[in-house]
């Protein structure tokens, strides 16, 4: 994507006429959606029914603002899966360099928080990011980074922004989760992707220049997985909308920020550009609360009371409403997470080298013992995961797909491998020092937990991959199976009874040829990259899983059929399985396009240890020989991208 334009840019119909083509089209959307019918068709409830078809039918809203050819359907991973087409090009990032002007504000935006770092100026007495950091970063352009030129930005192509937020974690965790908050899930996004004209020449200005900073203000009390939920209101009173209502764990709202605020407009969702107040009023009010996770951020409840935004300050996307608006810029924000993931544990590992080279226990450093050596293994591969997910999913965004299933691969794995770094190797070799203040597990322990639970829990989004997965084939084979059921009656099908063979005879032919041209296929040719062989094998070994797959998930909807949305752990388990072969094939064909050896040693011991995982195996002496040689390497030096960072300090060295 070129970087005049806006990143993650819907192509439209025409723009797509370039674009490879593409063996499947999705079909015309009907009024009732896929889950609100197989909700009905399986006994639930009609308000059930109807809040599961709102948040389905604002899915296929958002999937149609993209041509057909970057929908779900013909993603990566669902063209793998069901059509058995694993191209390795799809599965990795394109080779793309940044231009030299977005370099140099990524650059000085290091900088400026390096030195507030040295000068101890980056918190103020209140432990938070200080005003004068913000506006030194507004200076060299960081609020900027994800608006387009012609409004006073950089233009990034998010692929370059993406890597670069695993940079500035590096420097400070929260200021790279700010710039997210920014510029993927605040108001920048919104605005740049549905704003008409005017709202884009009012607002993107101040956005980029930092005069105005951003949050969205989506989740309420009642209202956070389940967004039908919504209780804050807005009516029209004369030239304005009058709002009520309260939003909670909103990130980076303080008076005087610009929101996204969504509320229920006559009973239906939509999304307001609000320009919070100087000063809290009786209009306007924040929910202060202790929160241990984003301690170096401002995380607040608001509370309107008959609070007014202006008429025009309300988005009209061409299609859908406000969910549509708030589903979109979730992609961007999954995949900041992972990059932030891949910063905060290079400084894991920063941390724990010098540590295990300190450490003794009976006479020997602790870089010495075969645990400490594959925690720091598997840490390595840990952050070459994350690494893989990001250049993966940043690229398919900057190329025009959705990335819906992508992007939530990549969310859910750049959390959980944070969470399991964090408390499995980082907290563990540390031991009981890490648990006194000024260290950096202690002091960060719920930052290092927490991005499991934002941009959607991470077994909740699980499922909703499964969710988008499974829909176009429920759809072809499995909802007429219901249908006709429920047309004849039938609550309990036996089909030894001639009746219901009958009654089902159509739907079930479809089904069987399905089956059986699945069951003949022969998986196509692949044109594979020369690859370092055992990350090869590790490639072909994940394809062909994909290319199985579909007869598990299968027998899954033939089993549980209309029930399967009740079948939650199942549904999280199989998900999980899926996407775990994903991270294999995408982490491998990563790792073989780098130059240094130490990264495919890496990438192997992740792959094995997903291997382990997926097959429910044992890990082998092989394994253990490969992922503690691998730490060995990382204790004297070899991990280039950690060079130079001393994250924090030794405590109590219990020197005499």
């Amino acid at each position: 994507m070129k970087t005049e334009q806006p990143v993650q840019a819907p192509p439209t119909e025409k723009s797509a006429e370039s674009a490879p083509e593409s063996p499947r089209q999705n079909e015309p959307r009907s009024g009732t959606s896929f889950a609100e019918a197989a909700m009905r068709l399986g006994g639930k409830s009609e308000d059930e029914a109807r809040r599961m078809g709102a948040v389905d039918r604002a899915d296929e809203q958002v999937e149609d603002l993209f041509a057909p050819q970057y929908q779900t359907t013909n993603s990566p991973v669902h063209l793998a899966i069901w059509d058995a087409k694993v191209v390795p090009a799809l599965f990795t990032g394109q080779e793309e360099s940044t231009p030299a002007d977005v370099k140099k504000v990524m650059d000085d935006s290091i900088e400026v928080v390096l030195r507030h770092r040295r000068a101890k100026t980056l918190l103020g007495p209140d432990r938070k990011i200080t005003e004068t950091v913000f506006g030194d970063l507004a200076k060299v352009g960081y609020w900027g980074l994800l608006v387009d030129k012609a409004y006073g930005g950089s233009g990034a192509p998010f692929h370059s922004f993406a890597k670069f937020l695993t940079r500035m974690a590096m420097a400070d965790p929260t200021v790279a989760g700010l710039a997210s908050v920014h510029g993927c899930i605040g108001a920048v996004d919104p605005v740049r992707t549905f704003g008409s004209t005017e709202q884009k020449k009012r607002y993107l200005p101040k956005l980029a220049s930092g005069e105005r900073l951003s949050a969205f203000a989506l989740t309420e009390p009642c209202a956070g997985s389940d967004l039908t939920a919504l209780r804050t209101t807005a009516r029209v009173e004369g030239s304005d909308y009058v709002v009520n209502g309260e939003k909670l764990f909103i990130t980076n709202v303080i008076p005087g920020r610009t929101i996204g605020l969504v509320c229920l407009i006559d009973k239906k969702p939509a999304v307001l550009i609000a320009d919070l107040p100087p000063r809290e009023d009786e209009h306007f009010q924040l929910k202060k609360y202790g929160l241990h996770a984003l301690k170096h951020a401002y995380n607040q409840g608001i509370v309107f009371r008959d609070f007014r935004v202006p008429a025009e300050n309300l988005l009209r996307p061409t299609r859908g409403d406000g969910l549509t608006v708030a589903y979109h810029g979730l992609n961007l924000g999954r995949v900041s997470l992972c990059a932030n993931a891949a910063g905060a544990m290079r400084l894991m590992m920063a941390s724990m080298i010098p540590w295990a080279r300190f450490r003794k226990t009976y006479g020997a450093t602790i870089n010495t013992r075969e645990l400490v050596r594959r925690r720091l293994g598997l840490l390595a591969g840990f952050v070459v995961a994350c690494d893989a997910l990001v250049d993966w999913c940043a690229s398919l965004l900057d190329r025009g797909y959705r990335g819906e299933m992508e992007c939530v691969i990549a969310k859910i794995f750049g959390s959980e491998l944070q969470k399991e770094a964090a408390i499995e190797l980082f907290m563990k070799t540390h031991g009981g020092r890490s648990f006194l203040a000024g260290h950096m597990f202690g002091d960060n322990v719920h930052e290092y937990l927490a991005p499991c639970i934002y941009e959607g829990e991470g077994e909740m989004l699980g499922m909703a991959f499964f969710k988008s997965l499974v829909k176009k084939h429920g759809v072809d084979y499995f909802q007429p199976i219901g249908e006709a059921l429920q047309k004849a009656g039938i609550k309990k099908p036996n089909f030894a009874n001639p009746a219901h063979a009958m009654a089902l005879r159509g739907p079930l032919w479809n089904y069987t040829k399905w089956y059986f041209r699945k069951w003949l296929q022969s998986w196509p040719n692949m044109s594979w990259p020369v690859m370092p062989r055992e990350l090869g094998r590790h490639a072909r070994r994940a394809a062909e899983w994909l290319q199985r797959s579909p007869f598990e998930i299968s027998a899954a909807m033939r089993k549980h059929q209309l029930k399967l949305a009740d079948r939650q752990c199942r549904i999280s388990e199989i998900s999980s399985r899926v996407q775990t072969a994903v991270v294999i094939l995408c982490t491998s064909l990563y790792a073989a396009r780098q130059a240094d050896e130490i990264l495919h040693q890496a990438a192997d011991v992740l792959c094995r240890h997903l291997w382990q995982k997926l097959d429910g195996q044992r890990p082998s002496d092989s394994f253990f020989r490969a992922a503690t040689r691998l730490g060995e390497a990382i204790a004297d030096g070899k991990f280039a991208s950690i060079a130079g960072l001393r994250p924090d300090e030794i405590l109590m060295p219990y020197e005499a």
